[in-house]
């Protein structure tokens, strides 16, 4: 596996498919299908719920709601990093990108853990776990053998946080095998936190960066974003910290201070980063949207742990289907047109895909104060749905298929 990373391009007839000849291509593209087919699923059991009825069986081993859970985390989110590090880490380092046969061979391999988990209930656990688990260490030694060639020492994190994500996943599926006794719950809290925490870091980098130039491009006549060290530091240190506060022996009430300093200190870097300035420009404020409900979902958190102000599930949901689900949406649809020689300008169906996203998590959260559980869930759900079958219709073409001759990177 860590040969192919190196070796050359497949030419000739041998060549691979278009989809497959970049790791933005197949992971954005796979993880942007699967969003929909996971949150459909999950969606249509709620509605069978709703109705009164029940399924009879379902093909996984696992809790339905754990189910979901998971391939949101570990199926659908580390889709979404795997294509971001394979594209990124190069670039930042200079170093050759991930071959074809690398991207296959590592496709098969994620893909492998969605059977598995989805034919849980037929296949024996220990089997479905080794495979599922298998996927962010092959990611991880694919970053560090690049990383460590450049000295990226500040980008080392990245391989912290994809640790904390394997961590969670292990916990679930040592509850599942019999082996631990009700962790599954902690994998979860572990994993939207080390993916919040990623937004964090990368969040922070882009999204003042992505605006500073995009308003210079316009001869902005007023201030720039601007980033002060102090916070910037201070907000990845305490999203660092809630990461290692989501394990199961931390306190409630230290976890629950740290979320809080967090959320605090993220929102405050965020003010200082001129999002009004781009209110009109979908693919630039769906990132600033993004990252305030980042900094809004742990203030809500250590709020729900220490002050019980709101559910912790619903805290947990602005977080994960709110800021995980609306920056990685983000990101996927930005970096697909920039690598692939096209404009940065989204059309009018992704920038409905984007409100619709943004919706579904709001209504998830905190549809349930005023409305019943059932009607909540559909409509989110629904929302979550119809927001990634537009983003598959409209880039499946510029994932899928070749780019136009006249365009290069």
């Amino acid at each position: 596996m860590a040969a192919a990373l190196h070796s050359p391009d497949v030419k000739g007839p041998r060549r691979f498919p278009t989809v497959l000849t970049a790791g933005f291509r197949f992971y954005f593209l796979s993880a942007g299908l699967f969003a929909v087919f996971s949150m459909l699923a999950w969606t249509l059991w709620l509605a069978a719920q709703a109705a009164g009825g029940d399924v009879a069986t379902v093909p996984m081993s696992m809790a339905p709601h754990l189910w979901h859970a998971h391939e949101m985390l570990y199926g659908y989110t580390v889709a979404v990093m795997a294509g971001f590090f394979i594209t990124a880490v190069p670039n930042w380092t200079g170093t050759r990108e991930a071959g074809r046969v690398f991207v296959t061979a590592s496709g098969c391999v994620w893909l492998s853990g969605r059977l598995g988990i989805w034919f849980s209930g037929v296949f024996d656990p220990v089997a479905v776990g080794l495979v599922d688990l298998a996927f962010i260490p092959i990611l991880s030694t694919a970053i560090l053998g690049r990383l460590a060639k450049k000295s990226q020492a500040r980008n080392m994190i990245f391989l912290f946080l994809l640790t904390a994500l394997f961590l969670g996943n292990l916990l679930m599926h040592l509850d599942w095998i019999g082996w631990s006794n009700n962790t599954a719950e902690a994998g979860v809290r572990v994993g939207i936190f080390a993916s919040a925490a990623m937004i964090a870091i990368v969040g922070g980098r882009v999204v003042p960066a992505f605006t500073r130039n995009a308003l210079n491009r316009e001869g902005y006549g007023v201030s720039l974003p601007q980033s002060n060290a102090w916070l910037d530091r201070a907000g990845i240190l305490l999203a660092l910290l809630a990461t290692l506060g989501s394990l199961p022996f931390v306190p409630e009430v230290l976890f629950g201070s740290v979320c809080f300093a967090a959320g605090g200190v993220n929102l405050v870097r965020l003010s200082g980063w001129r999002g009004w300035a781009v209110r009109k420009s979908p693919i630039l404020w769906i990132l600033h949207v993004a990252y305030l409900l980042l900094a809004v979902g742990y203030l809500l958190y250590g709020s729900a742990l220490m002050l019980s102000f709101m559910s912790e599930t619903a805290a947990l949901h602005l977080l994960a289907a709110g800021a995980i689900g609306s920056m990685t949406l983000a990101m996927m649809t930005r970096a697909s047109l920039g690598h692939s020689g096209r404009p940065l300008k989204v059309s009018r169906p992704i920038a409905l895909a984007y409100l619709m996203v943004v919706a579904a998590a709001l209504t998830r959260s905190f549809g349930s104060l005023a409305f019943d559980y059932f009607p909540v869930m559909l409509v989110s759900g629904f929302l979550w749905t119809g927001a990634f079958a537009l983003f598959a219709w409209v880039y499946f073409p510029i994932l899928a298929m070749p780019r136009p001759a006249s365009r290069s990177d």
